[in-house]
């Protein structure tokens, strides 16, 4: 079965900077050319924490806006 993406991004203008993110926080959790991995070979526990430390930065990022701060 053929596996689709349907997330889509808001502002597509912001793809790059996603990407970069992404790869900065699979660096920082030791999963060192995160891009051109199988990202099969990995658990989901380690393509998870990708994901989840994206998140949290992006909240952090908007909290600090609002905050003015």
């Amino acid at each position: 079965m053929a596996k689709t993406n349907n997330n889509k991004i808001v502002v597509p203008e912001a793809r790059a900077a996603l990407n970069q993110m992404k790869l900065e926080i699979a660096n920082e959790l030791g999963l060192a050319n995160y891009d051109n991995i199988d990202k099969g070979n990995l658990t989901s526990r380690q393509n998870g924490y990708v994901g989840g430390y994206m998140v949290k930065r992006l909240v952090e990022t908007a909290q600090n806006q609002l905050a003015g701060k």
